[in-house]
């Protein structure tokens, strides 16, 4: 599921700040690319599993009003007026870190050796999955 709301950014000082109406929400960038990207991932992970449940997008005339009527913290309604999209079901597989639990078998000796060197299987595992598979995943961190 696709949604796209109207986000509201204004430059304060080296910060570009943000507010989406629809959703009460704020974040920030330290460029205008990195505040849409923020917007993004705000109206991503407000929206998450809620997909039944989420308010209608605002034109940007509503947006505005809404931000008006908000403007005790930081007046936006005559910042830069965009669209945010967010592709729900790509944002949820992006960012599901959700551990899964997978039983494997490793020789005795081989174990000896990876304890005695303090390893984590877990991230031995993730690694060599990400490897062979050439994902795009930074590996040891």
């Amino acid at each position: 599921m696709k949604v796209a709301y109207p986000v509201l950014i204004k430059q304060s000082g080296d910060e570009f700040l943000v507010y989406i109406p629809d959703l009460d929400g704020y974040t920030e960038g330290a460029d205008l690319a990195d505040a849409i990207e923020m917007a993004r991932d705000y109206i991503g992970l407000a929206c998450m599993g809620q997909e039944n449940d989420l308010p209608e997008a605002s034109t940007y005339k509503e947006a505005v009003k809404k931000a008006k009527k908000n403007n005790d913290i930081f007046d936006y309604s005559d910042g830069l007026q965009t669209m945010v999209d967010v592709d729900l079901a790509e944002y949820r597989r992006q960012y599901d870190n959700r551990a899964v639990r997978k039983n494997c078998t490793v020789p005795y000796w081989m174990t000896v050796k990876a304890d005695e060197a303090g390893l984590n299987y877990s991230r031995v595992l993730q690694d060599a999955i990400a490897n062979i598979l050439n994902l795009n995943y930074n590996l040891g961190n």
